[in-house]
């Protein structure tokens, strides 16, 4: 029985140590669209993922059952925020993103993002967290990354593309690094407690 165990969890890690080739494009302006062809055990499997598109009235009726609860008092928002302006949650959360930057093979990836808060104060804040990460990205060779603050409107622009190769095991074991981080688990805390 044992045995027949360890055989099992043998196969899964080999499985999962397999890469993942991923071919996208995705794309959020005034809607949704991605295209994706997911490849595995090195092209012997290949699933074209079925291309989604959400329509301009789609994302209209998502944003009102979003903005819906929002009117609570601001004492019961959950602020991201709070939990950026910790010192070692956000060290956390970089050396995460620099750790999946570089566990993630990449090809001719692009990737445009523009995001604005609604409030200027509010986007000036994410933006002083941003910009000098925004900065850096842009003078990566392995991929071309550009981030624009927008200070006026509420907005979220994406238009991303490439092919990248991961490796199942690895993110995994990226994962649970971040959720056995004390600070990680710090800063979620103080974000639930300003909450309530």
């Amino acid at each position: 029985m044992l045995s027949g165990f360890v055989v099992f969890l043998l196969v899964i890690i080999v499985l999962l140590a397999v890469p993942v080739t991923l071919t996208y494009r995705v794309t959020w302006q005034r809607s949704f669209q991605s295209n994706m062809t997911l490849q595995w055990l090195f092209g012997l499997v290949r699933i074209q993922l079925p291309s989604t598109a959400s329509t301009t009235t789609d994302r209209a009726q998502e944003t009102v059952t979003i903005t819906e609860p929002k009117k609570l008092p601001a004492s019961r928002k959950a602020n991201p925020m709070i939990a950026l302006r910790q010192k070692a949650f956000r060290q956390r959360l970089f050396r995460l993103i620099g750790d999946l930057w570089h566990a993630v093979h990449k090809q001719h990836v692009t990737l445009r993002i523009r995001i604005g808060l609604g409030d200027p104060a509010d986007t000036g804040q994410l933006w002083a967290l941003v910009g000098p990460l925004s900065g850096m990205l842009a003078t990566i060779q392995d991929a071309m990354i550009e981030i624009e603050p927008e200070f006026i409107d509420t907005v979220f622009e994406l238009d991303s593309s490439g092919k990248i190769r991961i490796i199942p095991l690895q993110l995994l074991y990226l994962a649970f690094g971040l959720l056995l981080s004390p600070a990680f688990w710090r800063g979620v805390n103080q974000m639930r407690n300003a909450a309530k």
